[in-house]
């Protein structure tokens, strides 16, 4: 198989464990590419039983297409465990060398490096690593989901290199604790604040890739303010 056809098998996996229904769009922002291409790459995953795609553009893998893209979602991530604790990647950049790494790595030399990192259970992204957690689907929102006056807990966020150069530049951290203060009006930004930090601003669309756990709901009060 394709190196571009398994990317969109780990995207489609991602977008699944997201919980939230996978459209075209939703893939080309993930890949950064064409609606057109996606449509096109569709159909050959489709004829090839790794993808069923239906006419009211609900996507999702077949078991044969789960099988793959778990196995390459964990190579994957195995790899950026690899190079983020050990070679010392920035956070925006083992994406891209993971994806070249993953496609030439056998089940051996995966299964060795695992050992070799003492089968860590998410990635650097907060992505759980499949076989190496009881946990495999993630059960976290998006930080959009939130309302003012609810406090979370950063717990993954998606792998894809623009949004997480951004996300740098937010100097936000996973597992820190957040509370959502407003969402200002017209698509306008969320802003939150940390625990020891003052308000943030992160825009719309990075909050729809910023997932959240354990979610304590704001009073009523607090909701009001909005």
């Amino acid at each position: 198989m394709s190196p571009n056809k398994e990317n969109y098998l780990k995207t489609i996996f991602e977008l699944e464990h997201d919980h939230q229904k996978i459209s075209n769009k939703n893939i080309a922002e993930m890949l950064n590419i064409s609606a057109p291409s996606v449509t096109e790459m569709l159909a050959a995953l489709t004829k090839e039983g790794l993808v069923t795609h239906t006419p009211y553009n609900e996507i999702s893998l077949t078991k044969a297409g789960l099988a793959q893209a778990r196995e390459l979602v964990r190579k994957h991530r195995i790899w950026e465990v690899f190079l983020a604790n050990k070679l010392h990647y920035a956070m925006a950049d083992v994406h891209a060398a993971s994806d070249i790494l993953e496609h030439a790595t056998d089940d051996k030399l995966a299964d060795r490096l695992n050992d070799f990192l003492g089968h860590p259970k998410r990635c650097p992204h907060g992505g759980i690593i499949p076989g190496n957690s009881e946990e495999e689907n993630d059960s976290d929102v998006t930080l959009a989901t939130l309302v003012p006056g609810d406090a979370a807990t950063l717990q993954r966020v998606i792998d894809n290199h623009d949004f997480l150069s951004y996300f740098e530049d937010l100097q936000l951290h996973l597992n820190e604790r957040l509370t959502s203060v407003k969402k200002e009006p017209f698509s306008g930004p969320f802003i939150v604040r940390t625990d020891d930090r003052e308000t943030v601003a992160i825009s719309e669309n990075a909050a729809g890739f910023m997932f959240v756990t354990d979610v304590v709901k704001g009073t009523a009060e607090e909701q009001d303010k909005q």
